[in-house]
């Protein structure tokens, strides 16, 4: 197996009591361990700080955005900047919240001619806006996203959604993070029953 990242990456039971228990959460729920969550580990204030804010962009429970559609900004930014760990993992991440096995390949590829919404399609230019152009966003671009039904604080999701994964999209292809091998199969081939 190749390394996970260019950097160290401690062992599980080297790590402070709170970053254990997050990451044994985590394998817990999805049966194995990201990667992301030991690359990131060997500095624990930075990984803390980066998993808040990935948590109050993600996890939260207002504003219109679908867990889907977050992942939708992810996959297709993530694309845009050629990151293949957040590809990789969130377009599983995606698969399993849309229940749509080609939906992740559509949207990193070309999302214009992927199988979404209207609304959706609205959402993801304004992202690669942000994400590539992001000097030229102006009120016309807010006046778009109203016209779909999407409110400022939805707008700074989107946004921020996609500023934040600038960063990690960013670390992950310095420090050379691989994808687990588990992210390529989630979402696309029925889960084995235990």
């Amino acid at each position: 197996m190749n390394a996970i990242s260019r950097y160290p990456v401690p062992e599980l039971a080297d790590l402070p009591e709170d970053m254990r228990t997050r990451i044994l959460e985590v394998q817990q729920k999805a049966g194995f361990v990201p990667n992301v969550f030991l690359a990131l580990a060997h500095r624990p204030a930075e990984w803390r700080a980066f998993m808040a804010y990935h948590d109050a962009l993600l996890l939260k429970d207002t504003g219109s955005l679908t867990k889907g559609e977050r992942e939708m900004i992810i996959v297709a930014t993530s694309a845009a900047n050629q990151c293949l760990y957040c590809v990789v993992a969130h377009g599983a991440i995606l698969r399993v919240y849309e229940k749509k096995p080609l939906i992740a390949d559509q949207v990193a590829v070309n999302y214009r001619k992927a199988d979404i919404t209207p609304r959706q399609r609205a959402m993801l230019d304004f992202a690669m806006k942000v994400c590539l152009h992001s000097q030229e966003v102006d009120e016309a671009d807010f006046a778009a996203l109203r016209a779909h039904g999407f409110d400022d604080q939805d707008i700074w999701d989107i946004g921020a959604i996609t500023a934040f994964f600038g960063l990690s999209n960013r670390m992950a292809n310095l420090s050379g993070m691989r994808p687990n091998d588990e992210f390529y199969l989630m979402g696309r081939v029925p889960r084995e029953k235990k």
